[in-house]
């Protein structure tokens, strides 16, 4: 009867027009005309809006736009907030102690005069600095550094900002601070999470590892000079203890083998970082390097409430019941059907698009897990996806600022790297597709 359709057409229309929303913001962030930190909440305001969700309500059983949207919303990714917070903290102390300089003085060091050697060298060092902290602070620090040393020794100016991005995104699968937003969104426990780090990291090694191989090895252009920057205070000191060098990983290892949550590994980390290099003050250390990274990390906090927001509508009850059913006929069912599609849903995590974590991506994985997909299944795939993100984004600062760095067009290092990492990307869906299905 008509009665009896209306509801159908309503949650049709309602279905069509969240999907529009959906596709406008994305072609809004893609093209630079909104600001992803101001696209995320507003899309989930207008979502749950379409859906029928209240805006309040005197019943606090009631699921409104003021309370559960906005106001839980805002909070929902709070630890994972803490755990960027605290990993910008321990990037900014390595910096401040010489760390980050050891490393890559030391790496430089080992590698001698010849080309390939400094590249893969300098890739794994950086790798480990970026394990500990990888944001566009630590980016910069650590590519005015080896950027210079690559190009010094003939490696073209395309292939070290590459390499500089490469390592970013091989250290940052490692970064536990990095991993708390997984832990949020798909309610898993960080050993589940790490567990799958081998899957994931090794074809993409493998596959960065080729990438230095092919366009470093016996191609080489004119050496050149170029000044390379000059400490000062703790960050120029000359000699650092050895074992100090390891203090990356070690909020890695204390979360791997003692079940430690991120903020305590990370703190730990940050005191055998101290007495290990015993700054002569120690005190100023801390305070400098808590306010800077509070600074660095100030826009990724705003992305994390308005992906808090964002999660928070699309799983509003209204909002489910109308998603659902759509998500639940594309979701894969088999092995085959789960490499095909996350495969060709790759490159969407780029210009912030539907798959990308600090975009569209959490929204879509919440509504995946919400309609029955493993949530180990969604949470790989997302993390998979964001390889593409983390190398080859253009709208990245750190591609950004590498391209500029180095006078490269930022859109030729993606069109450089996104077949090396989509080639990661097909293997490590292969390999999980075998345990989750």
């Amino acid at each position: 009867s008509l009665h009896d359709a209306l509801p159908i057409w309503s949650k049709m229309v309602q279905g069509i027009l969240i999907l529009v929303i959906f596709f406008a913001f994305a072609a809004l962030m893609m093209t630079k005309k909104m600001q992803t930190i101001i696209a995320l909440p507003l899309m989930g305001i207008l979502i749950a809006l379409v859906a029928g969700v209240p805006l309040i309500s005197n019943n606090p059983e009631t699921y409104t736009i003021a309370n559960n949207v906005l106001e839980q919303g805002a909070m929902r990714l709070s630890s994972a907030i803490a755990g960027l917070v605290f990993g910008s903290f321990f990037g900014q102390v390595l910096n401040r102690v010489g760390i980050v300089k050891g490393i890559i003085k030391k790496a430089a060091e080992l590698a001698g005069d010849k080309p390939l050697i400094i590249a893969l060298v300098l890739y794994v060092a950086a790798s480990v600095i970026f394990a500990g902290s990888n944001g566009l602070g630590m980016v910069i620090l650590v590519g005015t550094i080896i950027i210079p040393i690559m190009l010094t020794a003939g490696i073209s100016p395309f292939a070290s900002a590459s390499i500089l991005l490469l390592a970013n995104t091989t250290g940052g699968t490692l970064n536990v601070s990095g991993l708390a937003m997984y832990v949020d969104l798909f309610n898993l426990d960080i050993q589940k999470i790490l567990s799958t780090n081998l899957l994931i990291m090794v074809p993409m090694i493998v596959a960065y590892l080729a990438f230095i191989l092919y366009h470093v090895k016996g191609k080489s252009i004119l050496k050149k000079s170029w000044a390379m920057p000059t400490g000062d205070g703790a960050r120029g000191q000359k000699n650092v203890n050895p074992l100090a060098l390891l203090s990356p990983i070690v909020p890695v290892v204390l979360v791997f083998t003692m079940n430690l949550s991120i903020v305590p590994a990370v703190i730990i980390g940050i005191a055998v970082a101290l007495l290990l290099t015993l700054p002569r003050k120690p005190l100023q250390v801390i305070s400098a390097s808590f306010v800077e990274g509070l600074k660095d990390v100030a826009g990724a906090m705003g992305l994390m409430i308005g992906i808090g927001i964002l999660l928070n509508a699309v799983m509003a009850p209204q909002v489910a019941t109308i998603i659902q059913p759509v998500i639940k006929m594309i979701i894969p069912t088999s092995p085959i059907a789960y490499v095909l599609i996350f495969t060709v849903l790759a490159p969407l995590a780029l210009y912030r698009g539907p798959m990308n974590m600090w975009g569209l991506g959490s929204g879509i994985g919440a509504i995946l897990v919400a309609s029955g997909m493993n949530p180990m299944a969604a949470m790989v795939a997302l993390r998979v996806e964001g390889m593409v993100q983390g190398t080859c984004d253009p709208t990245n600062t750190h591609n950004v600022w590498s391209a500029d760095f180095t006078k490269t067009e930022v859109n030729d290092l993606t069109k450089g790297t996104i077949l090396w990492t989509v080639a990661a990307v097909i293997v490590s869906l292969t390999i999980a597709s075998f345990q989750f299905f």
